[in-house]
Order: structure tokens, then sequence, then C-alpha cells
């Protein structure tokens, strides 16, 4: 059965007949169990502290990471601040580091790209979460599929209007904004008022403002406007100014069940936020990585998160204990 040789053919015939017959797998749990093996995940994100998104997907990879380390499944964690510098240092551990598969958020684009490619010199397998930058089945993904839910985002701004509106899609970015997933979202919700010709009376206009310069938001920017479109977490940010200023009757939708999000959800001045699920993300992540690499079954290499609307009606915060 191992092929090890030094035995007779026709006894080497009369086991595969009766494993044919049988329909005998190799119980692979049990041979890794037997072997001790373990099977090291680098985990390669942002770092996570004050950010609850990304709390998030750690939670759902320490969850996996549980439930699967009793298999030998074990992490070990790399982590990068939100710039290039302190990426590109990352980038050079995560490469020397030898592992059996990857998790990776590439939040830089240009130099994920060029990371993914070296990386694949290692012949190792790769899951991204949260974007997806890459153009075939190469590498996994887990996550919302971007595009479209920018294009959801353009239909729930839609939605029972018939009269003039004034559209701002109002992108507050980081001091590097090079995210794949953002100009996604962006193209899908263009596309959708594309896509319907009959949305003639749907004007659009953008702002663009660093995280480092929320407080350049002025009461000219809002002039006429009746819906705004944030295409990322930041849609508190717009809700607040909004509720400060005493606006109101426009449309606000974003992304993600940010505590400050939620608060102005359940205040209606947010009237619509989609939820990329990170929880599910993270522990999807890891699971794809245990099926694929200890269990040796044949996965998707693309998994997406179901594109979740939450209205103030519909949110139930978890009860804290």
């Amino acid at each position: 059965m191992h092929n090890r040789g030094q035995v007779a053919q026709e006894n080497v015939d009369k086991v595969n007949a009766i494993i044919e017959e049988y329909g005998y797998k190799r119980n692979i749990l049990a041979s890794n169990l037997a072997l001790n093996k373990k099977f090291h995940f680098a985990v390669f994100l942002p770092q996570y502290e004050n950010l609850e998104y990304w709390k998030s997907q750690i939670a759902g990879i320490e969850k996996a990471a549980i439930e699967f380390s009793k298999f030998g499944v074990v992490l070990d964690y790399f982590f990068y601040d939100f710039n290039i510098v302190s990426f590109k240092e990352s980038v050079l551990k995560v490469l020397e580091f030898e592992c059996d598969g990857l998790l990776f958020a590439p939040i830089f684009y240009e130099e994920s790209v060029r990371f993914l490619k070296e990386y694949e010199k290692k012949n190792i397998p790769v899951v991204m979460i949260d974007s997806n930058i890459s153009n075939n089945d190469e590498h996994a993904y887990v996550g919302q599929d971007a595009f479209q839910s920018g294009y959801l985002a353009g239909r729930l701004i839609s939605f029972a209007v018939k009269n003039e509106r004034q559209i701002l899609i109002f992108k507050i970015t980081r001091e590097i904004e090079s995210t794949s997933v953002y100009l996604q979202r962006i193209d899908g919700f263009y596309s959708f008022f594309k896509d319907h010709e009959e949305l003639q009376n749907f004007k659009f206009s953008e702002v663009t403002i660093k995280d480092s310069g929320i407080d350049q938001l002025n009461l000219e920017m809002f002039s006429g406007i009746n819906s705004v479109f944030v295409p990322n977490s930041r849609a508190y940010i717009v809700a607040r100014f909004l509720e400060q200023n005493n606006i109101k009757g426009v449309r606000i939708i974003g992304y993600d069940l940010l505590i400050e999000n939620i608060e102005y959800l359940n205040k209606g001045v947010i009237d619509f936020l989609i939820n990329q699920r990170p929880e599910e993300q993270g522990y999807m992540g890891i699971n794809h990585l245990y099926k694929k690499l200890v269990l040796q079954e044949a996965v998707d290499n693309t998994h997406y998160i179901p594109l979740e609307i939450i209205l103030k009606e519909n949110y139930f915060p978890a009860r804290k204990s």
C-alpha cells in the first residue's frame, strides 16, 4: 500500500483488488496523529489593536486554531502596520519562514502582487482574505465579491427614488489607500447605474479626504446631497458630521458592523450597512488550509461570503455577559 517495494506482484494485486472492492481509504487524520505531525500555517495580517474589523478576523482565526489544534495545526503570526515600510519588513520575515500554508490579507495592492509572485517560488498554498488580488485560481480567496457589494450598494441607493437625486461618494482613506477591494466597490457602484439606463435622475460627485483630515468636513460638501456612499467602514464619520449639523434626510450606505456605525444605524442616521462577516472570513481561511493540507481534500479556491444587508430593524447585538 505504501509502495515500498519488496512485495510479490501477486500479493500487490490481491491487496489492490480488496481495496477496490471495499472502497478502503487511508484514515489521514489517524496517520497524522500517529506520526505526531504538525502543520504550520503562517498568518500575515495588519495590526489589529483598536481596529474592530481586524479583531473580528483574528477571533475567527483563533476559533479555527483551537478547533484544529488537536489535529496538529499550529499558527504563526506576522503583523504589519498600515504603512508600506512596515509591510515590506514583514514580507522579508514571511519569505524566510518555513511553513505549510499561508493566510494573507493583501492591503497594499502593488506590494502584495510582488510579494505573492516571490512567494510562489515556495510552492505553498496561499489563502487571501478581505481582498482578492489574483486574476486566476492560483491562490484561494475567502471574502466578499467586492464589485458585487458595490453593485448592491447602488441598488440600495436607488430604492424608492423617482425625483432627481445627488449622490456623493465619500472616500475617507488612510494615509495610503491602495486596496483593490476599495476600488472594486466603487466600480461596482457605478456599474449598477450604467446597467440601469432608466435611472437618469441620479447625478454623482466624489470627495476624498485622509483619515488625518476628517476635521476638514464642511457643510459645502453636502450642499444639495441626497445620498452618500462610503465604500469602507468609515460611514460613521459622515453620519456624525450630519448629526452634529442637524442635516436630515440624507441616505447613507457603508460597510461593517463597527460600534460607531451601529450607533448611527440605530439612530437612523445610517440607513444600510453591508456586513463583510470578518470573523467568518478568518475562520474559513484557516479551514481551507486545514482541509487542503491536513485532510488532503479537494477544495474550491474561491469562497464568497454572502452579502448581508443590515438595517436597524434586523440588527440584534449579542448580549455581553
